[in-house]
């Protein structure tokens, strides 16, 4: 699958550097020739001699040793993909200042492929300003940010910072670099709209009505638009997720007046609108200036419908526009699914099942059904949203050629 394709894979110090070995054996296995560079600290986690061991190539740890300096170029001209995994926020800070200490950030720094990078870290430091600044750094750059995952960590809590795993590592990898080069470009000259994320409708300035919407679903939809060519703009809710895509504009909101409103603003432009996010259907009336306090032993909230975006654009849309839509049921999902599409004059409607396990929020894989207004159905498995937004983009073409 990977045959003649070059990675080279950067390890820093993190617990999370077991993942590494089982990498480099996907990749080996796939065809792919690897070589492993690592900081000092990564040497502490994992052994040098497994890595080589498993990749057949002599690991790189030290900057100044023999001829190491002079590698440190080779290396970054050698790979076809630099994926640096794990990333921790050490790595990334220097990464994103430009600094060069060690043999891993100069290799970074003399890399002339796309680097990937998987962040691993505690919750709190991954929500830090200060990480989420850097990350955006990287992203400017033109590097790829894997999205971190939820669960564990390695200090006993369980929240957002895990890195992703092994396996959907190897599978964004492998998209990469069968997509480098080929005819990615179907959808050259297009411009696309993509909403993702939760919007927060304001109770007072501390509180606010939402949903659990992560955004990865809508992000990797972006990402994948903008692979194939598309101009993109992503209007993203409050969310930590990010688009890997520097080409991809975003525009950050958090009501879901703010999101019809930067809708409304780039909706004439777009051939293809993806409606991905999931706008709170009710918002306050009346959003009280200071904070709530706790008096009352039942306390009433009056709430108004927030605005029916999807709804707006089947009313507003041209021919030309292909229009698509998501449905989260729970229960009755496929003829909910179906009336969605009829009743917001959708092109297409994407069911996802809060009883599919794996599928829905918070989650790094989904399992979807599409249906499209020229009577299609058709279902998939479960897979990495990555891969699932590839089918919805092959979904969106096709229905246009037809």
């Amino acid at each position: 699958m990977l045959k003649g394709k070059k990675v080279l894979i950067g390890i820093s110090g993190s617990i999370a550097a077991y993942k590494s070995i089982l990498l480099t054996r996907l990749l080996v296995k796939a065809g792919a020739e690897v070589k492993v560079v690592m900081t000092p600290a990564g040497a502490d986690f994992v052994s040098p001699l497994t890595l080589s061991t498993l990749s057949g190539n002599p690991v790189q740890t030290d900057l100044f040793h023999e001829n190491t300096w002079s590698n440190h170029v080779m290396l970054g001209r050698w790979a076809d993909i630099m994926v640096i995994a794990p990333l921790t926020v050490n790595t990334l800070a220097k990464m994103a200042a430009g600094a060069c200490d060690n043999l891993l950030l100069a290799t970074y720094l003399s890399a002339t492929c796309k680097v990937m990078v998987a962040p691993a870290m505690d919750e709190d430091m991954w929500h830090h300003p200060a990480t989420q600044k850097n990350l955006d750094i990287l992203t400017s750059y033109g590097n790829i940010v894997v999205p971190v995952g939820h669960g564990e960590l390695a200090s006993g809590l369980y929240g957002q910072g895990r890195m992703a795993e092994p396996e959907d590592l190897f599978s964004l990898i492998q998209q990469h670099l069968n997509n480098a080069g080929s005819a990615a470009n179907d959808l050259k000259g297009k411009k696309a709209l993509v909403t993702a994320g939760p919007t927060h409708e304001a109770l007072d300035p501390v509180r606010y009505i939402g949903n659990y919407s992560t955004g990865k679903m809508g992000v990797s939809i972006a990402d994948e638009l903008a692979r194939r060519g598309a101009d993109v703009t992503l209007v993203l809710g409050p969310s930590s997720v990010r688009t890997s895509d520097s080409r991809v504009k975003t525009i950050p909101v958090v009501s879901g007046e703010e999101m019809f409103t930067a809708c409304k603003n780039e909706f004439s432009r777009a051939d293809i609108i993806v409606m991905a996010a999931a706008v709170a259907d009710y918002a306050p009336v009346n959003r009280q200036s200071e904070k709530i306090k706790k008096s009352e032993e039942e306390f009433t909230i009056s709430l108004k419908k927030n605005p029916d975006i999807l709804k707006w654009m089947g009313e507003n849309k041209t021919e030309n526009q292909v229009l698509t839509g998501f449905a989260l049921e729970t229960t009755n999902e496929r003829d909910y699914a179906q009336k969605k599409l009829k009743q917001k004059n959708a092109d297409i409607i994407v069911l996802n099942s809060l009883n599919d396990k794996g599928a829905g929020f918070g989650t790094d894989t989904n399992k979807i059904t599409i249906f499209t207004r020229n009577g299609k159905e058709m279902e998939y498995g479960l897979k990495d949203k990555s891969a699932v937004a590839k089918d919805i983009v092959d979904a969106i073409i096709t229905f246009a050629n037809d």
